[in-house]
Order: C-alpha cells, then sequence, then structure tokens
C-alpha cells in the first residue's frame, strides 16, 4: 500500500496531480479525478520514504485499466524501463 501524493503526465494532455493506492515492483495504482485511456503512456513521479529519507521516482508507464470508484478513477499503469536505481529503491520500500 502507497497513499502518496503523485504527479502524472499522460502523453499529449498536461500533466495533474493524482493519488496513489499501491505499488509492486512492476506497476502502481493511482486514483485520478479524470478518466485515462487504457493503453496509453504516461510519465509519473511519486516519492517515497526508503531508508530514513525521501527518494523519488520519476518513470514511463502505460495504462492497464481504468475503472470507476466512488466518484474517481483508479487507474493502473506498468512501469516501462524502471531505471535501476528506481528498481532498488522499490525493493527496499517494499521489504
Amino acid at each position: 500500500m502507497l497513499k502518496v501524493k503523485a504527479v502524472v503526465a499522460v502523453d499529449g494532455f498536461a500533466p495533474a496531480m493524482v493519488k496513489t493506492v499501491d505499488v509492486s515492483s512492476s506497476g502502481i495504482c493511482i486514483m485520478s479525478a479524470d478518466p485515462i485511456q487504457v493503453g496509453a503512456n504516461a510519465q509519473l513521479r511519486f516519492d517515497l520514504f526508503v531508508d530514513g529519507g525521501m527518494t523519488t521516482i520519476d518513470v514511463r508507464c502505460r495504462a492497464t485499466y481504468c475503472i470507476l470508484s466512488h466518484g474517481d478513477f483508479k487507474v493502473g499503469f506498468n512501469f516501462l524501463n524502471l531505471n535501476l536505481s528506481g528498481m532498488t529503491q522499490l525493493a527496499k520500500f517494499m521489504k
């Protein structure tokens, strides 16, 4: 479970503030006020608290689902080409 603010910039659209719901080594789920097209590519940035400090994950991702949930849209993303540093920080966070 990961509940932090994040910024998502879907290709062709302005960046938007969203909230994260959950994260794994291969993807993330967010809550968005607007729907995001399944298959859309985006840049996603969020912070993790790891080893006593904040670290920023900035990653390309692709939307895999988008469902209406309690007035917002729950959107799942798969990470695309997450760098080694990001993988390491996620692994530490999930321990």
